[in-house]
C-alpha cells in the first residue's frame, strides 16, 4: 500500500513507519521540513503544500501529528496543543477531498483523554459522552474534524492512545527518573489509574486496525490491565532495582505543572475492549513483563 502520514518523525510515528515499511509498503510521511529527512526506496519526505496530483493512489492516511503534552500548559501551550491537531486533521481532509481515488481508511489520532478522569469507572469505547475538561474538549474536536472523512466514504478510526512505554521516549523516562535517583514513590494517594500500553503491542494494534476493515469508529490503544498508581511505581521500582522511599504531593505537581498535572495525579481506567473482542494478541499484556523487556533493551 501507499500510506501518507503526518507525525512520521516522532516517537510513535517513526516506529510505526519502520513496521510499514518492514511489511513492505510505501510511505509519504509529511513533515515541516522534508529536506532534513534523506528519502529511501520506502520513504517519501513531503509537505502538506506537496501537489496532491503528483502523489501516487493513496491507500491509507494516517493522522498522528501534534504538539507534544509534556510542559507547562501556559495559554500558548493549550492552544498549541488544539490547533496542531485540528490543523493538521483539517488539511488531510483537503488533501483526501482532492484525490480521485479515495483512500480506503484514516487512522485518526486520538487520546483517552477524551473520557476525563475517573477513580472507579471503567471506559471502553462504548462511552460516547466526553468529559468537560480541556484535553477532551481537544479530543472531542479533534475526533469531529476526522469524522469528515466518513462522509467521503472513507472508513475512518480513532486511535485513542493510553500511556505509551518506551525507555527513552514518552512518559516512562520521567516516571523512571526519581526512582533512579532513589527518590520515586506514589504520587498523591496512588490510587490514580495508569492506563498504559508497550510501545511494541502500539505499533502492532495500529498495523491491525490499519489492515482490519471491520474496525472503524473509537479503538482504545492501551494494555488490557491498567495499574494504579501506586502499583505502577512499585513495579517500576522493583525491575529497576530501586527503592521507593518518598511521596510526591500533589500540590506540588500542580503548582509545578499547571493544568498538565491533572496527567499525573488523576487518571482513568480504560479497557481496550474493541482490540480484545477482535482477539488481538497483546505480547505485553502486563505490567511487569512489559517493564522487563522495557530494561533489558530487548529489539522491538
Amino acid at each position: 500500500m501507499n500510506i501518507l502520514m503526518t507525525g512520521g518523525t516522532g516517537f510513535i510515528g517513526s516506529r510505526f513507519v519502520n513496521k510499514l515499511v518492514n511489511e513492505g509498503h510505501h510511505v509519504y510521511v509529511i513533515t515541516r521540513y522534508p529536506r532534513t529527512h534523506k528519502d529511501t526506496e520506502s520513504v517519501s519526505y513531503i509537505s502538506f503544500q506537496y501537489p496532491v496530483r503528483r502523489l501516487p493512489t493513496i491507500h491509507a492516511v494516517v493522522n498522528l501529528a501534534g504538539e507534544s503534552l509534556f510542559g507547562y500548559w501556559s495559554v500558548k501551550k493549550k492552544e498549541m496543543i488544539y490547533t496542531s491537531r485540528v490543523e493538521a486533521t483539517e488539511q488531510l481532509i483537503n488533501m483526501m477531498l482532492q484525490m480521485e481515488e479515495k483512500p480506503n481508511v484514516f487512522l485518526s489520532g486520538s487520546a483517552i483523554g477524551f473520557y476525563g478522569t475517573d477513580q472507579n469507572k471503567i471506559f471502553t469505547e462504548k462511552t460516547t459522552h466526553p468529559s468537560d475538561d480541556f484535553l477532551a474538549s481537544v479530543v472531542s474536536t479533534w475526533e469531529k474534524t476526522a469524522q469528515s472523512a466518513e462522509d467521503l466514504g472513507i472508513r475512518t478510526v480513532y486511535t485513542r492512545f493510553g500511556v505509551v512505554l518506551d525507555q527513552n521516549e514518552g512518559a516512562l523516562p520521567l516516571m523512571a527518573l526519581p526512582v533512579n535517583f532513589f527518590v520515586g514513590g506514589k504520587i498523591g494517594d496512588g490510587k490514580q489509574w495508569i492506563s498504559w500500553v508497550h510501545v511494541k503491542d502500539c505499533v502492532n494494534l495500529l498495523y491491525y486496525i490499519l489492515i482490519e476493515p471491520s474496525i472503524k469508529g473509537p479503538i482504545n490503544i492501551t494494555a488490557p490491565y491498567p495499574e494504579r498508581n501506586n502499583e505502577f511505581t512499585n513495579t517500576l521500582a522493583r525491575v529497576l532495582r530501586r527503592p521507593t522511599l518518598m511521596k510526591t504531593p500533589a500540590p506540588i505537581l500542580q503548582i509545578a505543572l499547571g493544568d498538565m498535572s491533572q496527567l499525573i495525579t488523576k487518571g482513568q481506567y480504560v479497557l481496550p475492549q474493541k482490540a480484545i473482542d477482535q482477539q488481538f494478541t497483546f505480547q505485553y499484556p502486563y505490567l511487569d513483563d512489559a517493564l522487563q523487556h522495557i530494561y533489558n533493551k530487548l529489539e522491538i
